[in-house]
């Protein structure tokens, strides 16, 4: 008889693995079969099981397995044990495939509404667990909530201002974006296929404001050139913005794909801006980024492939 001891039994979950298959298998023959396993290792891992509880669990004066009062109780709750052991394995497992927990977005107005609806849709599908926040401001200022730990991943427009905190932030280029000018189809610039700095100059202009990376980039644009411009209106919403050059009250530039459905209503025109840098849209992280934004990261690579 095994001497019972004061302290708490230790139990190793590969030996009370093999007890429960001893159990089921109804012997140490046919659960060394099961196992693959010689029959004596088996019986040796059951007597240090013993030694680890302090009680025989086996009644080994029979032939047939008969379990002791110990080996009565184990076995009643080795397979709970294991089967909860499992279940938090295959949840460390599904860690590094199914992402949680809240996603903290931001994008400007411009692209959330005309570029990320299908990788929101995408993610949505992907990841149903994941609550999805969204904050809707001009890319600088996403990218400086990026750089302080307030967002997870912003989408933005490349390149952002320089001389910021997010000057250390990751970015990753998503797709080109191609900057145009926009009129009313009866405006005059409709007559040119392309319209210089200078030209665009020469007629009022309804811009986004200068919180804005498209007004920043604009105002270099111009610079650049040496002309100055006359802003007659300026305003954060780009929809207000089109229905406004819409009306009348001036010319603007914007993207390419925020106006395509504009254009094919025959409510405005676009024309390529001569000597305009090449911009992109892109995404910041933080220098270590989540699991879940990282899944974002390549659901928006995958979607917008070739927009």
């Amino acid at each position: 008889m095994l001497a019972t001891r004061a302290v708490e039994p230790e139990l190793r979950s590969d030996r009370l693995a093999l007890f429960d298959a001893l159990v089921r298998h109804g012997g140490f023959s046919a659960a060394a079969r099961a196992l693959g396993i010689p029959q004596s290792s088996v019986s040796q891992q059951i007597a240090a099981l013993e030694a680890d509880v302090g009680e025989p669990l086996i009644d080994r004066s029979t032939r047939k397995l008969r379990l002791t009062e110990a080996g009565q109780s184990l076995a009643l709750h080795a397979r709970t044990v294991l089967d909860a052991l499992e279940s938090s394995r295959a949840a460390l497992r599904n860690l590094s495939t199914v992402a949680r927990g809240p996603l903290r977005l931001g994008a400007s107005d411009t692209l959330a509404t005309h570029l990320l609806p299908p990788v929101l849709a995408a993610f949505r599908v992907a990841h149903p667990h994941a609550e999805l926040q969204l904050d809707n401001r001009p890319s600088p200022a996403l990218a400086e909530r990026v750089a302080a730990r307030e967002l997870d991943v912003a989408v933005v427009t490349l390149p952002l201002p320089g001389g910021t905190s997010a000057d250390s932030l990751k970015q990753l280029p998503l797709c080109a974006q191609t900057d145009v000018v926009i009129a009313p189809p009866s405006h005059a610039l409709a007559s040119r296929k392309r319209i210089t700095a200078a030209e665009l100059t020469k007629h009022p202009l309804v811009l986004l404001d200068r919180t804005t990376g498209t007004r920043a980039w604009l105002e270099r644009y111009f610079a650049q050139a040496n002309v100055s411009a006359r802003v007659v209106m300026e305003m954060s919403s780009l929809e207000v913005l089109k229905r406004l050059v819409s009306l009348g009250f001036g010319v603007s530039v914007v993207p390419d794909f925020s106006v395509r459905a504009d254009v094919e209503a025959k409510q405005l025109i676009t024309r390529p801006l001569v000597n305009a840098q090449r911009r992109m849209v892109g995404l910041v992280l933080p220098p270590s980024p989540s699991r879940i934004a990282l899944s974002f990261v390549e659901l928006a690579r995958v979607t917008l492939r070739g927009v």
